[in-house]
């Protein structure tokens, strides 16, 4: 009997040690599944890892981006090229243009009056050969250089000739013709036909503003626009007939005193 009760008592330390077993069987199984939490986190952390190289992909695009912009300067290279090539056409251009005054013409400009070309020069400005007069104005002692291409741009003319100066002179003989405005516009109107350069223009002027011992006198700004358009005409008269500018004033005066003594005293008023 005692020997039976030792067993019975045996047998429980068994159910003891297997519930420890078992403990430890189910400790075990609770470790396994923080192993995979930490796998899982691990593996987690790791896929944000993998996408930063993503990030960089873009950061590489830029550069190719850039490489365009650096090529648009070397396509302007060549239109300063085109630039540097046309510049010699421009020389060719000047080469063929023909000169239509020579030295020693009389011409004509428009705010001076009757002028001689004395010297045709050439002067290089911006690596281009430009050819110009020099005229000589004896009456004004001034001397100008006009470039040969602008010459009809200025309205430069030559001096007329004997036919064209005996219908000019036929206008002195007729009556003169005033216009019925204030003297400031009429002096504007004066001053722009003796600076025209056209020759019957100044010479109705002339005309228009001359004064015999019989009329009544001249204001000075009418006597300075008389003198200054009379002297003009006088110039080119003396040129075509060759003689003195004095002699011309004689004789365009004379035109006028005719002229003046023959028709009433009192102008015309349009």
């Amino acid at each position: 009997m005692a020997s039976k009760k030792q067993v019975n008592r045996k047998k429980p330390k068994s159910s003891k040690s297997n519930s420890s077993k078992v403990k430890t069987k189910k400790a075990v199984s609770k470790k396994t599944p923080a192993k995979k939490a930490s796998a899982k986190k691990a593996s987690a952390k790791k896929a944000p890892a993998k996408k930063t190289p993503a990030k960089k992909a873009p950061a590489k695009k830029t550069p190719a981006k850039k490489a365009p912009a650096k090529k648009a300067p070397v396509k302007k290279a060549p239109a300063k090229k085109a630039l540097a090539k046309k510049a010699p056409a421009k020389k060719a251009v000047t080469k063929k243009i023909k000169l239509q005054y020579s030295v020693g013409d009389f011409i004509v400009y428009p705010s001076h009056g009757v002028g001689e070309i004395t010297d045709i020069q050439t002067f290089e400005i911006a690596e281009e050969k430009l050819e110009m007069y020099n005229v000589i104005f004896d009456k004004e002692k001034m001397t100008l250089k006009i470039p040969t291409i602008k010459a009809k741009e200025i309205g430069i003319r030559k001096v007329s000739s004997r036919n064209e100066m005996k219908k000019t002179l036929e206008i002195l003989k007729g009556k003169a013709k005033i216009r019925r405005t204030m003297w400031s516009r009429r002096a504007q109107e004066y001053e722009a036909k003796i600076n025209s350069g056209i020759l019957t223009e100044l010479t109705e002027v002339v005309r228009d503003l001359f004064r015999n011992s019989n009329q009544p006198e001249q204001s000075y700004s009418e006597r300075q626009l008389y003198e200054s358009a009379r002297d003009r005409l006088a110039r080119e008269v003396a040129v075509v007939e060759k003689t003195d500018d004095d002699k011309a004033v004689e004789k365009i005066e004379i035109i006028l005193n005719d002229a003046t003594r023959k028709s009433s005293s009192e102008n015309s008023i349009i």
